[in-house]
Formats: structure tokens, C-alpha cells, sequence
């Protein structure tokens, strides 16, 4: 619990740095002072734990990030052809997630709304009800790639 909120406490402070831009001691010594009682209000509010501050997750985020990013910018193209094409056909349709915590569902639900052409309109315990611009759009999500992948990333190496 102390190293998540000293992990938690630099990157405060690391976020305040990159922000501020002010560097003088007074700032400096209120940034500190700020970050401190962020951290407080943190801690009081019971969010320093394995879900609020899922550090298992630093190590495979990267790779994550560039995957969701590539599927993105492949919607994106997909999506673009639809509007100039004026070729939508909307979808409407349930998939099943996998993942085992809340914070997993709810990440596999904002991935979906994060690709152009998909929107996750309800998540109910393990079933997201998601809209789709096409029929292949709702084909990309019901074949479990994009599930597969937060999960593999949710999954804690500790247990």
C-alpha cells in the first residue's frame, strides 16, 4: 500500500511538472504541497488498491495502446469510405466479455466506443450491447479479437 501511494505521489508530482512549466522554489515547494493533499484525499477515499492503481497493468498498456491505436486508424478508414460512399447499414447486436473485473469490462466497452464506427450503448454484468455502422463493423467485434486483447491485458501477473 506505502509503494502504490509513493508510485501514485510521483506521478502527481511528475504529471504537476509537466503541466506547470514553473520551476522556482515557492511553486516548486506548492506543487509538493498540492500532490500531497491529492494523494490525501486519494487514500481517505479508499481508491489505493489493486483496481484503483492497477500497476500489473505498466507492463503490457504499451503494447495495448499501439493495438488499439492500429484498430483505430483502420476504423477510421473504414468509416470514412462508409460516409463517401453513403453505404451505412446499422447494427444492433449483444457480444459476451470475458474479462473478470469491473474495470476490465468497463475498458472492453470504451475500447469498442474508441473505434470509429462502433459504440458500446449498454453494459450489463458480462453482456455489452454495442450499435455498429456496418455489418462488418459488428462482425470486427463479434469475433473476440478486441475482447481477447483486454483481457490478455487485464490479466494480473500475480495470480
Amino acid at each position: 500500500m506505502i509503494l502504490r501511494a509513493s508510485l501514485l505521489f510521483i506521478f502527481y508530482f511528475l504529471i504537476w511538472l509537466l503541466l506547470s512549466g514553473h520551476y522556482d522554489p515557492l511553486l516548486l515547494s506548492l506543487g509538493l504541497l498540492s500532490c500531497a493533499l491529492c494523494l490525501y484525499v486519494t487514500w481517505k477515499a479508499n481508491f489505493i488498491d489493486n483496481e484503483g492503481l492497477p500497476l500489473h497493468l505498466l507492463v503490457r498498456l504499451p503494447v495495448y495502446t499501439i493495438w488499439l491505436f492500429k484498430e483505430i486508424i483502420k476504423a477510421n478508414i473504414d468509416t470514412a469510405k462508409i460516409i463517401i460512399l453513403n453505404n451505412p447499414n446499422p447494427q444492433n447486436f449483444r457480444v459476451k466479455s470475458t474479462q473478470k473485473t469491473e474495470a476490465g469490462k468497463v475498458m472492453y466497452a470504451n475500447s469498442i466506443t474508441l473505434t470509429p464506427g462502433t459504440v458500446t450503448t449498454q453494459l450489463d454484468e458480462d453482456v455489452l450491447e454495442v450499435h455498429a455502422l456496418t455489418a462488418e463493423m459488428a462482425e470486427d467485434v463479434k469475433s473476440g479479437q478486441m475482447d481477447k486483447m483486454v483481457t490478455w491485458l487485464e490479466r494480473n501477473n500475480n495470480v
